[in-house]
This record gives C-alpha cells, structure tokens and sequence, in this order.
C-alpha cells in the first residue's frame, strides 16, 4: 500500500452519523475534482461502496464509506489502478481490518442471542454481523439489538403458528413453506411501516405521501378514514 493510500485511510471525517451525496462531494471535490453524483453511483454499482439508504430511499454515507471513497479515488489518481484491482485491494484490507473486532462482535452478538455458537457461520450470521457492524457506526450496541430478537422470535412464532395447519396435512411441506415466506414478508413490511410511524410522530421522518396525492394536498384526506369517524 502507498503512502497515499495510507494517508487515506487514516485520514479522518467529522465525527457525524451519515451525509447525503451533496454533503460528500462537498468534502472530497476540492481534493477530487471529478468526483459526481454518477461516478459515486458507479462505484456503488460496482461494489466498492455501499452506503445505506434512508426510508424515502436516498444514499447516506458513513465515515466510513468516505474514507473508502477517498482510499478509491487515490489510488485511481495516483496509481491509476482499474477498479478489480482497487476492490480486491479494499477486500483484503477488510479482512484484516475486521479480524479482530469481528471476534469481538461475534462473542457479543452470541451473547446476547443474535446468533447461535457455532464452530463455523453461514451467510445469514454473515448479514447480523453486516448490519451489527453498520448500526455500531451510529452507536447502536448488541446490548441494545435484544429487543430486535425478541420482536423476530415474536413474529416467527406467529407465523408458525398461522401456518401449522397446513404443514399438517399430507403434501403440506411446500405450501406451507411458500404460505411461511408470504407471511413474513407482509409481517416484516408492517414492521417497517409501523417504524416509520414511529419515526414520524417524533419528528424523524417526513410522512409517505398516499398514492395519487397532489403537491401540497394532504395524503390524510386521501386516505381510509378512522371507522371510529375521528
């Protein structure tokens, strides 16, 4: 790794929780002049970064996702690496990077039930030790995720309980399992809409606009309204 690479990465960002696109190119354009919204969108595209997105589905980046773009767009300009380069670079950089502090978080996350004790992990405790590792960026600590699992192990026993009846029956194995996937998926999209609720009634998120509503016409008045008539 150069010098610049190193500088890179140890260069660091204002402590914050995440920025739109507009925010990042205002920080990494004077160093970048030809950074833009679909070069940033490219390298999104390609795997190099992956920024999360907020609730109405705009990219919010990390510091962390900043530094990995400042370590891609120096090693683009100073060694002018193609991109499989640069990526297999970032992937053996993450790899050694999260050696340790992912052993930590594995223990924490099998503490506190996130995960089973196993001798080896699949992709599925790979995606909890993704999200563990983002929400830790904002502070959110396995500690305080005990309440995520127990609202999962609530819902998958609701759907079980929904679908046992069908595995009963002879030949049932199949539907039930597609009727099992139907089900959460329709429980997990409650889940996030009674969330987003949540989030605006506390004033951390604009409400959805109803489908077909007008520019400055209230979605209220175009929806179902309270069978109570309030």
């Amino acid at each position: 790794m150069t010098r610049g690479h190193q500088q890179a990465l140890a260069s660091g960002t204002p402590a914050r929780g995440s920025v739109s696109i507009g925010q990042v190119l205002d920080e990494l354009s004077p160093e970048f002049p030809d950074i833009s919204p679909s070069k940033i969108r490219f390298l999104e595209a390609e795997g190099l970064i992956q920024p999360l997105r907020s609730s109405s589905g705009y990219r919010r980046f990390s510091a962390a996702d900043i530094k990995r773009l400042r370590f891609i767009l120096t090693a683009q300009r100073d060694e002018y690496l193609p991109l499989r380069v640069i990526k297999e670079r970032l992937d053996a950089l993450d790899g050694a990077a999260a050696q340790g502090a992912a052993e930590e978080l594995l223990a924490e996350l099998e503490d506190y039930g996130l995960i089973r004790r196993a001798r080896s992990y699949g992709t599925r405790t790979l995606s909890v030790l993704r999200s563990a590792v983002r929400l830790g960026e904002y502070g959110v600590q396995p500690r305080h995720l005990r309440a995520v699992k127990a609202a999962a192990d609530r819902e998958a026993a609701l759907v079980e309980q929904a679908v046992a009846p069908m595995s009963r029956q002879k030949g049932g194995r199949e539907p039930a399992l597609r009727a099992a996937r139907d089900l959460a998926g329709h429980i997990a999209s409650l889940h996030a809409t009674l969330v987003e609720d949540g989030l605006t009634e506390a004033g951390l998120a604009s409400p959805l606009p109803h489908p077909g509503t007008q520019p400055g016409e209230s979605g209220e008045a175009r929806g179902l309204r309270s069978a109570s008539g309030r």
